[in-house]
């Protein structure tokens, strides 16, 4: 019995160490999301640039443009109601995580916000606005 139990242990352990490590990345993932949109909400683009990956400051290359991009393209982040993570998958290699996210007059909008390690700290990619799927008749 004892060996049995060993095996399992031996067998179960990286799969729990895999999960307890994903579940890890996900909460860190979720922070630095929650954190900039919460600097929109209060109106600090410095720190809402500093959640921005390289690539995106690069390309905006000012916090006013950031957030002039954001207050345009998505309003339903500028002045978020509730907002509320759903699961991380992956894409192309990077961990995207789907976040639902009401705005000021109270609808749903889905977001899927990729994300990109930079010197050991999680940073946003790209957001993209999931659009709902038609229905056929």
């Amino acid at each position: 019995m004892r060996r049995v139990m060993l095996i399992l242990i031996l067998v179960l352990a990286p799969v729990m160490g895999s999960a307890q490590e994903d579940a890890g990345r996900q909460a860190a993932i979720q922070e630095v999301i929650q954190s900039q949109i919460s600097a929109f909400a209060t109106g600090n683009l410095g720190v809402a640039w500093g959640y921005a990956s390289p690539g995106i400051q690069d390309m905006l290359q000012t916090p006013e443009y950031f957030g002039a991009m954001v207050e345009r393209g998505f309003p339903m982040v500028w002045r978020p109601g509730e907002v509320t993570f759903q699961g991380l998958g992956n894409r192309n290699g990077r961990p995207v995580q789907r976040v639902q996210v009401f705005d000021a007059e109270g609808r749903a909008h889905l977001l899927d916000y990729e994300m990109v390690q930079v010197d050991g700290n999680w940073r946003v990619s790209a957001v993209e606005i999931v659009r709902a799927p038609t229905l056929g008749a």
